[in-house]
């Protein structure tokens, strides 16, 4: 199935996407949860009266509750996540990061999965992102794959892994590249490089409608992989393309990490992390490494953002200044 949040009757509610039309889950049905987290929390009998729901729909009932998906005002499908992890799962990305800054490839890439923690309260949809004048310091989008967990548990293993997702969606990893390469020098972070704004959405779609896309999993890896191509433009201009079969480490392998001696839960937001040529600080450095005399791009005021994964539907963010003129890189001390 495919599911959203948006607002219909002045208020956040839960949706699934049938035909280009969205159908209100609790309107329907009202023993069904309004809200998408209360509806990913509520277990299994609770997707499967949505499926039964939906079939419904396509047999031509409910119509008289729908909306049109493009006229919807859509928030992120998962709009107040219990968590935000994001991982670090593309190795072209991550060895083409390094190639650029002249350093060699860190080599436990290939031994473990990684992931940090971001601010699950700054999770946003689809619309405008506003940002503050030290965010436009090299301000960057960040092209990924995301699911939200459907299950609890606890120390998974990554051949049972993949049982726990609840749904696939677009990431972008918003960035603030000087705040973030700031505060790493102390070996902390990315923290207010990253937590101003995590973009998901449009759709939250489960597993089994991706069934036509899966591939195998990269050499002595575990867990589903699909491919997907994954797009991202600029102001209409195309700036990025991947696939999600590139990831080398799995979503699988990742939850496997997370839940390692701790429980994991519903609701919660994991990222792939960033594929290749997924985002301004790569394809800036590739540049310069080619040509020296290359000119950096970075998002700017009233910029348009759009990414596309196949089977993800399309996302799209507007860049807004904030009216200010406060400053966190001002108030350093002992410049």
């Amino acid at each position: 199935m495919k599911f959203v949040t948006y607002i219909k009757d002045n208020q956040a509610s839960a949706g699934f996407v049938v035909n280009g039309r969205i159908y209100p889950i609790h309107k329907i049905d009202n023993s069904l949860p309004q809200d998408m987290l209360s509806f990913v929390r509520a277990g299994e009998a609770t997707l499967e009266r949505a499926r039964t729901l939906e079939q419904e729909a396509l047999s031509g009932k409910y119509a008289e509750y729908s909306t049109d998906y493009n006229s919807a005002k859509l928030l992120a499908p998962v709009p107040n996540p219990i968590s935000t992890r994001d991982g670090y799962a593309f190795r072209q990305h991550v060895a083409a990061a390094r190639r650029n800054r002249k350093v060699e490839m860190i080599p436990e890439f290939d031994e473990y999965p990684i992931f940090y923690f971001t601010n699950h309260n700054a999770v946003q949809g689809p619309g405008e992102i506003l940002c503050m004048p030290d965010h436009f310091q090299k301000l960057d989008f960040e092209l990924e794959a995301a699911v939200v967990l459907g299950k609890s548990g606890r120390n998974i293993k990554a051949e049972k892994a993949d049982d726990y997702i609840f749904g696939y969606t677009i990431m972008n990893d918003m960035s603030a590249r000087t705040l973030q390469m700031e505060e790493m020098k102390l070996n902390l972070g990315p923290a207010k490089g990253k937590d101003f704004s995590t973009v998901i959405g449009p759709i939250l779609v489960t597993p089994d409608e991706l069934t036509g896309y899966k591939t195998s999993a990269k050499s002595n890896h575990t867990g589903n992989a699909f491919s997907l191509d994954m797009k991202c433009w600029v102001n209409g201009k195309l700036v990025s393309q991947g696939n999600m079969a590139d990831m080398d480490w799995t979503f699988a392998e990742i939850i496997e990490r997370c839940a390692y001696g701790v429980d994991i839960y519903p609701g919660e937001v994991i990222g792939s992390g960033t594929v290749g040529t997924g985002c301004f600080l790569e394809l800036n450095g590739t540049g310069l490494f080619n040509d020296p005399n290359y000119t950096p791009q970075w998002l700017q005021p009233n910029d348009v953002v759009e990414m596309e994964i196949t089977g993800l539907g399309k996302l799209y963010n507007k860049i807004i200044a904030e009216e200010t003129d406060f400053s966190i890189l001002a108030l350093k001390k002992n410049k």
